[in-house]
């Protein structure tokens, strides 16, 4: 496996920064985007239940008619690329299945192999449902895919704003998930930065790395 060295990553996340103007003229390549598609698909999970669903939108008009829904914010229709991120908010015992079902197809041996591990899960959904919290855990878990995609684009040059200023109730009405498993978690617009972008070229305010990392 060949890897980039320290200083890269730590340049492309200098380099990153949350893009306010997207150029709409510039358009990912096909390529890069299908590395950045696997990185979501690539991203770890809890249990590896991967409780999501990734909508790459492109079209122009159904972009549109979701700006409104986010806080008329441009980056919705102007980017290359719209991920809504998607989480679970009802886990049946078909999804914990299906899970096992692709555990055994990637690697072998038996669903009955795998009982004792189906109860662990099927265990602690319950337990979640039953004190109301499984869909903020599926939301958190929502939340690795995107800081995982964030930090893929910047190695490849692609600017993301992760977006949590919309309603999450229009965007699930438009884009068909009412009623569904699914709601609207988090958004990431990726493409290319305006050059009239002022925030580009805006020092990053973070706190002193003694502030916020201990060692012991």
């Amino acid at each position: 496996m060949s890897t980039v060295s320290s200083s890269t990553i730590v340049d492309s996340l200098n380099w990153r920064y949350a893009t306010k103007v997207f150029d709409p003229s510039q358009k990912i390549p096909a390529e890069i985007w299908a590395a950045l598609e696997e990185s979501l698909v690539l991203t770890p999970s809890s249990f590896g239940l991967q409780p999501w669903k990734f909508i790459i939108i492109q079209d122009q008009a159904l972009r549109e008619s979701l700006v409104p829904h986010a806080w008329n914010q441009r980056q919705v229709a102007d980017c290359s690329h719209l991920v809504v991120m998607t989480a679970l908010r009802q886990m049946d015992d078909a999804h914990v299945d299906a899970n096992i079902g692709r555990m055994v197809e990637v690697r072998g041996g038996t669903a009955d192999a795998l009982m004792g591990f189906r109860k662990m899960v099927t265990g602690f959904r319950a337990g979640a449902e039953q004190q109301g919290w499984l869909d903020t855990w599926a939301k958190l878990q929502v939340y690795i895919a995107l800081g995982q995609f964030m930090m893929a684009a910047s190695l490849v040059g692609v600017d993301t704003c992760p977006m949590e200023g919309f309603v999450a109730a229009e965007f699930d009405q438009i884009l068909g998930l009412t009623g569904t498993p699914y709601t609207t978690a988090v958004l990431c617009p990726a493409g290319y930065r305006s050059a009239d972008d002022k925030y580009a070229v805006l020092p990053k305010v973070r706190f002193a790395a003694a502030d916020v990392i201990e060692h012991r």
